[in-house]
């Protein structure tokens, strides 16, 4: 019997009032300063680990940096009225919450959460995750397995309801996937890897439950999931931040667990590039689409897990061999990303005027860019105030594809400058019906077709013009949106979408996606009840009400990280 049976539409939350924001204050807030409130005056005032700057940490450690100084400095970095969520103290039973600011919910937000119960998968009496959709009236393949991307806005609206032992009970277990033996055919891969999901497997007869997972061996393309690990971090960190429980990120089987996937990524080899090079369908975007390479999404992951882990990882002997080698990495990383990945109107100029065949280390064009490949469309595009992070930066090759997943993680790591940032949520206000149209939000824009189509997706019967992962329209991405849009000051951006997404998510039943160019149509393939969009939706209100919440969630910029450097003394063309 469920655990989850309460009545769902008992809304009994409370929370104090010194800590909530009417909409209009919302947005004369500087967010910024939500990620570091004071502490209480009746405590020693000292600078929180996520405070820290990457210099500090950098390759010679300081001998005032003593074990016991970052014990401490790691293990209360935040204030605790700023950690707890509301009714975190309440029974788990029937915490479905009412709106923070005392008056009533939007009615869809008690049926999300009765929906959201109902997804939930019990192991051995516990609850350790969602499965992808409840959907009944279509076959099911995979979509009654936990996925441990799809599991991500669950675990933050459970969280954010103060319900952390579901998310405790997950990471928990796959942890314990993680170190099973994995092999595709007869060959074996990394001890890291996190599984793309799992599933619980009943047995009547012997009255026993076992769990089954997989790791890229039974999906489309046999493709191992590369941002499982880094979600993995993310969500761990997240746990960290909003409960102020840090034994569980320093058990040793945790600490380990990351340092196993760090491995896998900070690897030496023949790689001239900071970035992670990936097979398609590795993420998110799990077919073939054209996003092999470097795709912004997984580069964007990359770095925030990386900065994650910075905060989680012990000082031990083991943790600060990967916290050097993290801090490098860091530093490298963002420097190719604000500089190679970032489009906006005077770089689009720039690669239009690019000569090719440079051969020299002060080349401008240094991936040797054709500049007649830039496609048609980015010129219309590209606002003249506004930009965004590309698709994917390799030799001879730019993805000019604007990927939403991508862009809103570079601005809640802070990948993205603060500048960046704004520029970023400039050209989603520019060019609104592109990107929102109907239903938000576009998982990439444009739809690729005819012989491009052909070409990149090998003719995927799903990935149609406008449908699913080409030009589909997401709305489990608006919990993402309406995190970018208040760490960055544009709570009425949030607002408009999720205005939009409620005029249609509860009458079409939960879809998946949508398709068209607008957005207008339920996805020809979507799965109903889709407990990401669910999940989504009631993060993205959540976050609204109750701003504080971003917290676990975003990293604020290091503002000792090194400036970015020019490319070269020739970079104007």
């Amino acid at each position: 019997m469920s655990l989850f049976n309460g009545d769902v539409s008992q809304n009994g939350n409370t929370r104090h009032m010194d800590s909530l924001f009417t909409v209009a204050e919302i947005e004369e807030i500087d967010f910024s300063k939500l990620l570091d409130k004071p502490k209480p005056l009746n405590m020693e005032r000292q600078r929180s680990f996520d405070e820290r700057s990457l210099s500090e940490l950098s390759v010679g450690f300081s001998p005032r940096h003593s074990a016991r100084h970052l014990e401490n400095s790691s293990r209360n970095y935040e204030p605790p009225e700023y950690l707890f969520s509301p009714c975190s103290r309440r029974s788990v039973i029937s915490c479905t919450p009412r709106s923070q600011a005392g008056f009533e919910p939007h009615p869809m937000v008690a049926e999300a959460w009765e929906n959201l119960r109902r997804s939930l998968v019990f192991f051995r009496g516990e609850p350790v995750g969602t499965i992808a959709a409840t959907d009944t009236s279509d076959e099911k393949l995979n979509y009654d397995q936990v996925f441990v991307r799809d599991f991500v806005p669950s675990a933050l609206a459970f969280l954010m309801n103060g319900e952390p032992e579901i998310v405790k009970n997950f990471i928990l277990k796959t942890l314990r996937l993680q170190s099973w033996e994995k092999k595709i055919d007869r060959f074996q891969l990394g001890e890291g890897v996190m599984p793309a999901s799992f599933k619980v497997l009943h047995d009547p007869v012997r009255n026993t439950e076992t769990l089954m997972a997989d790791f890229g061996e039974s999906a489309i393309g046999r493709v191992a999931p590369v941002d499982s690990g880094f979600w993995w971090i993310i969500l761990l960190r997240a746990y960290t931040k909003s409960t102020g429980d840090t034994s569980l990120a320093d058990r040793p089987e945790c600490q380990k667990g990351m340092r196993l996937i760090l491995s896998l990524c900070l690897s030496e080899g023949f790689d001239t590039f900071p970035t992670l090079l990936c097979a398609d369908g590795c993420c998110m975007i799990d077919r073939r689409m054209g996003v092999y390479g470097y795709p912004i999404e997984i580069q964007a992951l990359f770095f925030m897990a990386l900065r994650c882990a910075l905060l989680l990882l012990k000082q031990d002997d083991e943790g600060k061999e990967f916290i050097e080698r993290i801090v490098k990495r860091l530093h490298a990383l963002s420097y190719h990303m604000r500089s190679y990945f970032w489009l906006d109107f005077k770089q689009l100029n720039d690669i239009y005027r690019y000569k090719t065949e440079e051969y020299s280390h002060t080349a401008v064009n240094k991936f040797n860019v054709i500049p007649d490949s830039l496609p048609d469309w980015v010129f219309d595009f590209m606002p003249t105030h506004g930009g965004y992070f590309i698709g994917n930066v390799s030799p001879a090759r730019m993805d000019f594809r604007w990927f939403c997943l991508g862009n809103c993680i570079t601005i809640l790591s802070s990948l993205a400058t603060p500048e960046q940032s704004m520029a970023i949520m400039d050209l989603i206000e520019s060019r609104w019906e592109e990107l929102a149209g109907e239903m938000p939000l576009k998982v990439c824009y444009p739809a690729i077709d005819s012989h491009e189509w052909r070409i990149e997706t090998g003719s995927d019967p799903k990935n149609t013009r406008w449908s699913y992962h080409n030009g589909g329209s997401w709305p489990v991405l608006l919990w993402l949106l309406t995190a970018a849009c208040i760490k960055t000051g544009r709570p009425q951006i949030a607002r408009r979408a999720i205005e939009l997404a409620e005029s249609r998510l509860l009458k079409d039943n939960w879809p998946e996606y949508y398709d068209g160019k607008c957005g207008c149509y339920v996805g020809k393939q979507a799965r109903k009840f889709q407990t990401w969009s669910i999940a989504g939706y009631l993060v993205a209100k959540m976050m609204l009400e109750d701003p504080s919440h971003l917290g676990m969630i975003a990293l604020e910029e290091d503002k000792q990280m090194k400036p970015a450097m020019r490319r070269s003394n020739s970079w104007t063309c």
